[in-house]
């Protein structure tokens, strides 16, 4: 049905949609962007859990910078 180079394609995307909220908390130095990864790997394949992983990196303050 697919050949192989569609297959990891795709694969790929999924990977990379399911760990956005991470990769949106790593961007924006997210002051636990290390337990908000660990919620991401653990219950993002439920969608609730993915919403509220990428609602908690989007909405959070970033990290104060030292001036």
């Amino acid at each position: 049905m697919f050949d192989s180079t569609t297959t990891v394609i795709m694969l790929i995307i999924v990977v990379f949609i399911y760990m956005l909220p991470t990769l949106i908390a790593f961007g924006r130095e997210h002051p636990r962007r290390l337990d908000l990864a660990v919620v991401n790997i653990l219950f993002g394949w439920t969608l609730i859990g993915w919403l509220a992983c990428f609602f908690w990196a989007a909405f959070a303050r970033p990290a104060e910078q030292p001036v």
